[in-house]
């Protein structure tokens, strides 16, 4: 699988039940399943959650896979609404590769996730509010 190609890992407003996912995701996805992201802890937003890297903790949320015919049209569409551009400092997420964990099987997948940028990240490593479960939907 190509980094272009791989799956998303969503742990927020795009989840299944939540406000971006039929709005976003509706018709441009093959599946959603439970997964896991290691190696980061889970701040709460205005509205929307912050995955943080480089610490302990898990972040919970669902593994999406792109329909084939909509994958280009998803990538552009997710970049836009995490407001992320290759390269710009003004970035609130950068999108990044990691390895997430499949709850059903355990089995690891490569998918893109969102993570805070690194100014966000301090902000909130030393102001944020930290969701202690690692799960959005249960830290509301």
């Amino acid at each position: 699988m190509t980094p272009a190609s791989l799956p998303f890992f969503v742990y927020g407003t795009l989840r299944p039940g939540e406000a971006n996912h039929d709005l976003f995701l509706r018709g441009r996805i093959s599946s959603d399943e439970p997964g896991r992201l290691t190696g980061a802890l889970l701040y709460d937003g205005p509205g929307y959650p912050y995955a943080v890297e480089g610490a302990g903790g898990e972040v919970m949320g669902e593994l999406v896979t792109p329909r084939t015919d909509a994958y280009a049209e998803l990538l552009a569409i997710l970049d836009e609404l995490e407001e992320y551009t290759p390269g710009d400092p003004r970035n609130l997420y950068e999108r990044v590769a990691r390895e997430v964990t499949r709850t059903a099987d355990g089995r690891a997948v490569r998918a893109w996730v969102y993570v805070a940028a690194p100014p966000v990240a301090a902000r909130l490593r030393t102001r944020g509010r930290l969701i202690e479960s690692g799960d959005w939907l249960s830290g509301r």
